[in-house]
């Protein structure tokens, strides 16, 4: 099977209005910065975005928000992004927001095929309103499901054409999760190699949760807030 594509224009091939993604990343961190644009070019729309956060205004997923290509956002993390909050306000925006261990699992147990976990995170909040109780051990946990997403699209730092993914440092984050998670995985990295030329002991993703790969191409790897001394 051959998996690599030429760029992100040709990977998202397939995505259509009103699916659900999956987009690695923390902060700006190991965010796929090309096919978020790509995204954004296609003009496609009704989008549910599972996400960690929603990017800055200017620049990730705020980009998708700023052409009122998502309608749902489901994240753990939003405080970075002045159209998200606007949106939200509004009542143009729908938001699912998650302690983000929850998000971490429900994108964990999708890949794992558990349809469903309980967990304490939550009880006694916005969160738990609506979801069924139990009760282990004489703690309150609440039942969570495992996400359902048509795409996962992740951003890795090296990656073979069979699809083995290697991720760097904390840009590693959420993407392996999501790697595994989605109906269709596409990876862009940063560098794509042979198969062979990666350690099978450093590679986070295996090739086999992986349909589409792509070098991609001028990266920015902006930083949310730099703090520097005086």
């Amino acid at each position: 099977m051959n998996k690599v594509v030429q760029n992100a224009e040709e990977a998202i091939i397939g995505i259509r209005s009103g699916m659900t993604l999956m987009l690695g990343g923390f902060g700006l961190c190991g965010i796929p910065e090309n096919t978020i644009g790509a995204l954004v070019a296609s003009g496609v729309k009704d989008l549910t975005c599972i996400s960690n956060n929603a990017g800055v205004d200017d620049f990730g997923i705020g980009l998708l928000l700023k052409g009122k290509q998502v309608k749902k956002m489901i994240s753990s993390y939003v405080g970075e992004n002045a159209e998200f909050e606007r949106q939200l306000l509004s009542g143009e925006l729908e938001v699912e927001l998650l302690p983000q261990g929850t998000l971490a699992e429900r994108c964990r147990a999708a890949g794992a095929g558990i349809p469903a976990f309980f967990t304490p995170a939550g009880y006694g909040t916005e969160v738990a309103y609506g979801k069924e109780v139990r009760i282990f051990d004489g703690k309150n946990y609440i039942l969570e499901h495992a996400f359902k997403s048509d795409y996962a699209i992740v951003k890795a730092w090296k990656g073979d054409t069979d699809g083995n993914l290697i991720f760097k440092a904390t840009a590693r984050n959420f993407n392996p999760l999501m790697a595994m998670a989605g109906k269709v995985t596409i990876a862009e990295v940063e560098e794509l190699v042979q198969p062979g030329e990666l350690d099978p002991n450093s590679i986070h993703t295996p090739s086999i949760f992986v349909n589409k790969i792509f070098q991609g191409v001028n990266y920015e790897k902006r930083i949310e807030q730099r703090t520097i001394s005086a």
